[in-house]
């Protein structure tokens, strides 16, 4: 009988963690849309967005928004100066489903307005994937469940499975030296004898030490405030946690975007009706457009701010848009061309309202993408006809 094969537990942890991302691999040969749904033993859980087999986005974990931070520091570190901003623009946008899950959401709205570039979308993207493996890897008995969902549409960039897995390897490689394998990015590093560790440093190392190390940021975080490699960030204070001077801890995630609040979810739409939206800055105009299309057995959505109208129409998701043409700090072209650059409104009519019906402003709302143009002061006829002659045959209107 021959001797029974041990094998040793880094390995066999290793090859039980890959399990979850072996399925990865099969949903790509299935070009499989939807989501994917890993639990582990300790009730963590991660999502990854997939479309036709690639993937869209991927969240979850202990440290879903620090994730966040990181990479926009790193590559987009413009879109942090004014974090306030997020709220406005959450505020109108409806978080229930992936659709509008913020973190993509956010992206979506920023490539839209020309703020971030594509190549940053992807480097966040991909980034986040490879945090969001690389935590999976270090966990034991992943539980997956699929969500098939057809509806799901590309906005953003996608990320190849295989080129994802390829990432994370190499980092999970360096992570697997015996004096840190055992520890976790995601833990924080504490100083637990500062006497010590006083008596032993300079002044100048101590007061950097002590500003760094102060149990608020994972190794992760102080890897990107410091501009180093986790794994080297990691080497550095390893001696000051093998005499016990320093302590890695777990610590929360940072708060939310949306301060851990439900967003109000909007009024489904009544299936019998056509939702019209107007975006004018001008009271009277959206007054007059609610007493009109109402009138005529339509819902209809005013909005006045043209700068956040693209989180409300993306949440509310009207039939028909009416855009002002001239706005403060944005115009209807500009609006028009960042609404077709999105999926769920490349075939919505948008028709552009203007006081100047000139040959160059018609010209140009057509390079625009703008379905039509009606001027300003418009009547009740002109209004409805152009309606009818843009939406759907198969609309139909309550009156």
């Amino acid at each position: 009988m021959s001797a029974k094969q041990i094998t040793p537990v880094i390995s066999m942890n290793f090859l039980t963690t890959l399990k979850p991302v072996r399925f990865l691999k099969t949903l790509k040969r299935l070009q499989f849309s939807g989501q994917l749904v890993l639990t582990g033993s300790q009730g963590e859980e991660w999502l990854f967005y997939l479309y036709r087999g690639s993937i869209m986005y991927a969240t979850g974990g202990i440290h879903t928004v620090r994730r966040w931070h990181r990479n926009l520091a790193v590559h987009c570190s413009q879109m942090l100066a004014n974090t306030s901003a997020w709220r406005d623009i959450l505020a109108g946008i409806n978080t229930t489903d992936f659709t509008n899950c913020w973190e993509y959401q956010l992206l979506c709205i920023w490539i839209a307005r020309r703020d971030i570039t594509q190549v940053q979308v992807a480097q966040v993207i991909r980034s986040g994937i490879a945090e969001v493996l690389f935590d999976i890897a270090k966990v034991s008995n992943v539980t997956h469940q699929i969500k098939p969902d057809n509806s799901l549409s590309s906005q953003l960039p996608l990320i190849d499975v295989d080129e994802a897995i390829k990432q994370v390897e190499q980092q999970w490689q360096a992570w697997q030296e015996p004096k840190i394998i055992h520890y976790s990015p995601n833990q924080a590093p504490v100083i637990k004898q500062a006497k010590k560790l006083q008596e032993r440093s300079s002044t100048d190392i101590y007061q950097t030490i002590t500003k760094l190390l102060d149990g608020q940021h994972s190794l992760r975080d102080l890897a990107v405030q410091t501009k180093r490699d986790v794994v080297a960030l990691t080497h550095l204070i390893l001696p000051y946690i093998q005499l016990g001077w320093v302590e890695l801890i777990t610590i929360p995630d940072l708060p939310t975007p949306v301060s851990g609040e439900k967003l109000p979810t909007p009024p489904k739409k009544d299936s019998t009706r056509v939702l019209v939206a107007c975006v004018d800055d001008s009271l009277q105009v959206r007054q007059t457009m609610e007493k009109l299309l109402t009138t005529a057995g339509y819902q209809f959505l005013g909005v006045e701010d043209g700068v956040r109208s693209l989180g409300i129409l993306l949440t509310r998701k009207p039939d028909f848009i009416f855009l002002d043409l001239v706005m403060p700090n944005t115009n209807g072209y500009e609006i028009c061309t960042q609404l077709r650059k999105l999926s769920s409104f490349r075939d919505t009519p948008i028709v552009i309202l203007t006081g100047n019906d000139g040959f160059a402003n018609r010209l140009r709302s057509n390079f625009a993408g703008a379905s039509d143009f009606v001027s300003k002061p418009f009547d009740t006829k002109t209004v409805l006809d152009v309606i009818d002659k843009h939406l759907k045959q198969d609309a139909v209107i309550s009156h």
